[in-house]
């Protein structure tokens, strides 16, 4: 798959940023990075050990967002650990939804897991399930959705600021800067969409003109994203714009947005996958757009936990390790590593790529 994020040196300014998912009540760093698993000092180093088992676990299965993350075909987590000589296997529930997601964590714990790659959906939930992981000396690395206080290394897609500020000042290009606008989140719980809304509502203090009056959440099924969409546009009939920062909120949204009552009245931006989001770029539906490559987070989460797991590399602020073909990253504040800046979708490179 083709790699959309560069790799550069990262300035402490934007380690400091990147970690804002973990929330001031929480202090992963220290407990995550002392239990990752008898590994050396110093980043990577040593002799890997083959055969351990990861378990890989997103939100829920049959998101095809997950779907690309993980597998081994489009080059995601398991690829990652496989190419290590170790097997990972991704497993999940079937809704985003902690109830749904503990008992695959369970599952995995009791199956013998050796490392635990999750995104959390909620980690005020997930903490004691994941805690009890890392005191068996199993190492928790999060990736997408962070549970800060319960893991020993989160792989962040992209600057958390970077991500919620972008979003608005793209739909602030597409509507004037005036106007009534929502938000189409996906769970109220979930870590990344709240801290990235924080940052949305900071960057609109620079449009005056421009108002949130909701935000509703579709929990990551696209039957609740529609309905609340579809609400969103009853309740707020003067409605400019929409932001999604979720792949299965946009691309809901879009669908509902595709007709002529809509089309070009209502703009839509937020995070989805060039290939789902083609159609409606293509018909006008929506002009710009956002995401990472979520196969390389997926690689990078898998490379990292086998890594733990093998006692290869310890989590220490500043310390830098390879990931495979991703090349070289640097662990930052909170034991947080940073994928790259997210890439811009329209009509004029959404041709150039797949997935």
């Amino acid at each position: 798959m083709r790699a959309l994020l560069r790799r550069a040196p990262l300035a402490a300014s934007t380690l400091v940023v990147a970690s804002a998912l973990a929330l001031a009540a929480c202090s992963s760093g220290s407990s995550g990075g002392s239990s990752s698993g008898g590994s050396s000092s110093g980043g990577s180093s040593g002799t890997a050990k083959k055969g351990l088992k990861v378990f890989v676990i997103p939100k829920n299965l049959g998101n095809n967002y997950f779907t690309v993350a993980d597998s081994k075909n489009s080059g995601g987590a398991i690829s990652a650990i496989d190419s290590l000589g170790d097997t990972g296997t991704e497993t999940s529930g079937n809704a985003a939804t902690s109830a749904s997601q503990i008992p695959a964590i369970q599952a995995a714990i009791t199956k013998g897991a050796n490392a635990l790659v999750v995104s959390a959906t909620d980690p005020t939930a997930l903490c004691p399930t994941l805690n009890g992981a890392i005191k068996r000396k199993i190492p928790v690395v999060t990736y997408d959705s962070d549970a800060p206080g319960c893991r020993s290394l989160f792989i962040n897609q992209a600057s958390t600021a970077a991500i919620g500020t972008s979003e608005v000042d793209l739909l602030a290009k597409e509507i004037g800067s005036s106007g009534q606008i929502g938000i189409v989140s996906a769970a109220a719980s979930a870590t990344n969409q709240n801290a990235w809304i924080g940052y949305m509502k900071q960057e609109l203090k620079k449009y005056p003109k421009m108002k949130l009056v909701a935000t509703v959440y579709g929990n990551d099924d696209p039957a609740t994203a529609t309905q609340v969409t579809q609400g969103l546009l009853q309740q707020y009939p003067n409605l400019k714009g929409i932001i999604s920062p979720t792949t299965v909120g946009i691309l809901a949204a879009a669908g509902v947005l595709d007709s002529a009552k809509y089309r070009g009245k209502v703009q839509l931006t937020g995070l989805g996958t060039p290939d789902s989001m083609k159609k409606y770029v293509s018909d006008g539906t929506v002009k710009a757009f956002e995401l990472w490559n979520p196969a390389n987070l997926g690689y990078l989460a898998g490379y990292a936990a086998a890594d733990l797991a093998s006692g290869t590399l310890k989590v220490t602020q500043g310390a830098t390790f390879k990931a495979g073909k991703l090349g070289s990253f640097t662990i930052g504040a909170d034991n947080t590593v940073l994928l790259g800046p997210p890439t811009v979708f329209s009509s004029a490179n959404i041709g150039n790529f797949n997935f």
